[in-house]
């Protein structure tokens, strides 16, 4: 304990800049316009996750996946303006909470901007969980998740990793001891699979996912087209979310989008070439295919601005040995039902991605030694966890003795379009 306080004493004299930020230069009309072009192909995003979801999970639950994800952004981004921003960016108490800035009317133009950006980072946090839980929670049960996952969760943590972003004064505890996590690979996607890992545990599998042998059984996909569409609208949107994180518009753009196409096409590969090997089949599986690109982006995106273009390709690799087999641990071993491996691509490769900035971060990032840097890096991965997962299991528990996640076994028989909207089978309006 006394090393642990000793190394922390000695990180909170360290100032690491992840990026430049609004804090100490002027901002053109031309990083005005990138900025809100990126947070534009972020908010793409979403229509890729809602793409993703819908595909993978059975048709009958479709409609509900898709009436989820716009609701989950509808709420995440009304309840970031209202509280989540401020909690997250605004004046610092002890470096655990931001305390002002809540339903800001933003009278300076570069925090509307930036208010903006980090509100579609809020978004996709959110809506990680959706098609983790589909086919069995219940739509408004949902609503009060997302409102805890934008309104406290992901700001809480957000501030103590990123709460310097907009003003330096303002920096979070993690932030001060050197935490580095350049585009969120824990801050916003490790949050999102941790709180679907504490969903999938409480609300349980699906009816019919697992045999009277405890043994999973592949329930099939609706449109593995439309998860395909959904893949490449995330991957599309995710250059505007690592090279946006620079909040500046300049040709450090270039290798951060170069080491993030090259870690996803690698970790794709790698998945492809391990499930076309392992698998029974030896087939090629489509969603082992994708999944394993969206790995390869969660995992590089800790480091997207610091790394080479080889470490870049080694991170996407090791990305998708990780993610492959986590996603066989997580349904053969736990026995949880995750529809779309939300917890093996968000949040196992999130955490390996943010462990990676120590280990392949170019000597001129470097101010600590790697071995520092890891263990720093490892001290928020691990209260990522614990915070993300800890607090989310208990608001859901919560949720769940008091009034139920889960719609009943008839209503998961005759499908959430229909007993959660009204919708029939063939999508009219009953």
């Amino acid at each position: 304990m006394k090393k642990l306080l000793i190394l922390i004493i000695i990180f909170q004299t360290i100032t690491i800049q992840a990026s430049d930020g609004f804090t100490y230069e002027d901002v053109s009309k031309l990083d005005y316009a990138f900025i809100l072009t990126c947070a534009s192909m972020v908010f793409l995003m979403q229509m890729g996750f809602m793409c993703l979801e819908s595909g993978l999970c059975h048709s009958k639950n479709s409609i509900n996946v898709a009436v989820k994800n716009l609701t989950d952004f509808m709420v995440s981004m009304t309840t970031f303006w209202i509280i989540g921003f401020g909690l997250m960016f605004g004046r610092d108490v002890a470096g655990f909470f931001g305390c002002s800035n809540f339903a800001s009317d933003f009278p300076d133009t570069k925090m509307a901007a930036f208010f903006l950006f980090q509100a579609m980072f809020c978004g996709t946090a959110a809506t990680i969980n959706s098609g983790a839980i589909s086919g069995r929670a219940k739509f408004s049960t949902y609503i009060i998740m997302t409102f805890a996952v934008s309104g406290v969760i992901y700001p809480v943590f957000g501030h103590w990793t990123w709460g310097g972003l907009w003003d330096t004064a303002n920096s979070g505890w993690l932030e001060k001891i050197g935490f580095l996590d350049f585009a969120g690979s824990s801050v916003v996607h490790s949050v999102g699979g941790w709180v679907a890992l504490a969903a999938i545990m409480i609300i349980g599998p699906r009816k019919d996912k697992f045999d009277e042998n405890g043994h999973p059984k592949k329930i099939a996909p609706s449109s593995l087209l439309l998860f395909y569409i959904g893949m490449f609208v995330i991957a599309f949107g995710w250059f505007g979310f690592n090279a946006g994180s620079l909040l500046k518009a300049d040709e450090r753009i270039v290798p951060i989008m170069v080491n993030t196409l090259l870690a996803a096409c690698f970790s794709g590969l790698t998945t492809m070439v391990i499930n076309w090997w392992k698998d029974s089949s030896k087939t090629p599986q489509p969603e082992y295919i994708a999944n394993g690109l969206l790995a390869g982006f969660v995992a590089i995106t800790a480091s997207c601005a610091w790394v080479s273009p080889a470490s870049a390709a080694l991170i996407g690799i090791i990305s998708g040995i990780i993610f492959t087999y986590s996603v066989k641990f997580i349904e053969h071993k736990l026995k949880l039902d995750d529809v779309v491996g939300a917890v093996s691509v968000h949040g196992v490769c999130g955490v390996w991605g943010t462990l990676a900035v120590c280990l392949f971060m170019k000597e001129e990032f470097l101010t600590v030694s790697r071995f520092q840097q890891f263990y720093v890096q490892l001290i928020g991965v691990t209260v990522c966890f614990a915070w993300s997962f800890g607090t989310s299991w208990l608001v859901f528990k919560f949720l769940h003795e008091s009034y139920s996640l889960r719609v009943s076994f008839a209503d998961e028989e005759k499908g959430l379009n229909l007993s959660e909207h009204n919708i029939a089978e063939d999508g009219k309006k009953l």
